[in-house]
């Protein structure tokens, strides 16, 4: 095994913003064994995708500050990461219904904690 994946020039993975940034280092780690260069991930491409609108990584009773702690934003490896950035919504371009790209918008909204919160800390999904 360890002989194909020093033929790698690519992994891809997804959901990366849950993942523990121990996980992400151990990779590293793990790669710059197997392919005996000391370069960042072995010099193997790695394609982190994911959003850190959704979840960050589950801490076992921890706090909202240990689960960013943990995040790989938090890992030293960090600073190698060129960040891309999706900007359109293909699923919305292609879809035949008229309200797709208004409902996009407003799915965006929430993520980035547009959407007015009332007195217990809750938004209203209605439009």
């Amino acid at each position: 095994m360890a002989k194909v994946i020093q033929e790698y020039k690519l992994i891809v993975w997804d959901e990366c913003t849950m993942a523990h940034k121990k996980a992400i280092e151990a990779l590293n780690r793990s790669l710059i064994d197997l392919t005996g260069k000391n370069d960042i991930m072995g010099r193997i491409t790695i394609a982190f995708s994911g959003d850190f609108r959704q979840i960050l990584p589950v801490v076992h009773r921890g706090t909202k500050t240990d689960e960013i702690h943990v995040c790989i934003k938090s890992s030293n490896l960090w600073e190698h990461v060129i960040r891309l950035k999706l900007t359109s919504n293909i699923r919305v371009q292609l879809s035949k219904e008229q309200d797709s790209d208004e409902f996009s918008k407003f799915l965006l909204d929430i993520g980035e904690g547009k959407l007015p919160i009332d007195e217990n800390n809750q938004i209203s999904l209605t439009r």
